[in-house]
């Protein structure tokens, strides 16, 4: 079990699985599920904000995304706009900073500067981090830090290489979440994720609510963290003993 301190994870990262399902099930165009899911977000960074959450990761748009019907690439972007637009304000209000992360390879220029301003209008917010995973992988990831590690001349290690991840300012993730009832990473935070608690919920994205986020962070909270160690050498394990 983990200790009442570590009960909540400090960082969570969420893969927003199911919006496409959830919008076929009720005979609604896919791309309205993503809209769906974009309440669902503001919901969860409220949640993530009460229950003392410090960052929240989560995985928007893939680079294997671009694969998709060329419409839905390109709803998704209108969407991420008018979202950003819409609620920028409120977010700063509550004090969350919002990063983007991932390649502006391929985006637009107006996708680029609404990226751009919503970063630099919330840079000194402390309450929440939110990282947006947008146009990223966890490979391309990897691959950007060992060529910025190649072209500055330092040797690639594994402490070289996680200070040159696209999250190294926040640490790995504590808790990783995936919706939609698949259990696998799908190119994610791959090199973050290695000492990362997983949970799979089955409820689609659309759906996921303050109770599912609880029952993720309560599973947490029921595991033992030992990166390698016995259960022996954990610090508070005579305590637990006794």
């Amino acid at each position: 079990m983990s200790t009442a301190s570590d009960s909540v994870p400090r960082h969570i990262a969420i893969v927003m699985d199911g919006n496409g399902r959830w919008a076929s099930k009720r005979f609604m165009p896919r791309i309205a599920g993503h809209r769906q899911g974009v309440d669902v977000l503001k919901r969860t960074v409220r949640t993530c904000v009460l229950r003392g959450v410090r960052v929240l990761t989560v995985f928007a748009f893939s680079s294997e995304n671009w694969k998709r019907p060329p419409d839905e690439v390109s709803a998704l972007m209108d969407i991420l706009v008018v979202a950003l637009s819409r609620e920028l304000n409120q977010l700063k209000k509550e004090g969350v900073h919002l990063r983007f992360i991932g390649s502006r390879k391929g985006l637009s220029e107006r996708v680029q500067q609404s990226l751009l301003e919503a970063e630099r209008e919330t840079a000194e917010n402390i309450t929440l981090t939110l990282n947006v995973c947008f146009n990223y992988g966890g490979r391309w990831d990897i691959a950007n830090a060992a060529q910025t590690l190649s072209a500055a001349g330092e040797a690639i290690t594994e402490e070289s290489l996680s200070r040159h991840l696209s999250t190294c300012a926040d640490g790995d993730p504590d808790l990783i979440v995936r919706t939609g009832g698949e259990m696998r990473l799908s190119n994610f935070l791959l090199w973050q994720a290695a000492y990362s608690e997983l949970f799979f919920s089955e409820v689609l994205w659309p759906d996921f609510d303050e109770a599912a986020l609880d029952k993720a962070i309560a599973a947490y909270a029921s595991r033992e963290r030992r990166f390698g160690m016995t259960s022996a050498q954990l610090p508070g394990a005579r305590n637990i003993a006794s």
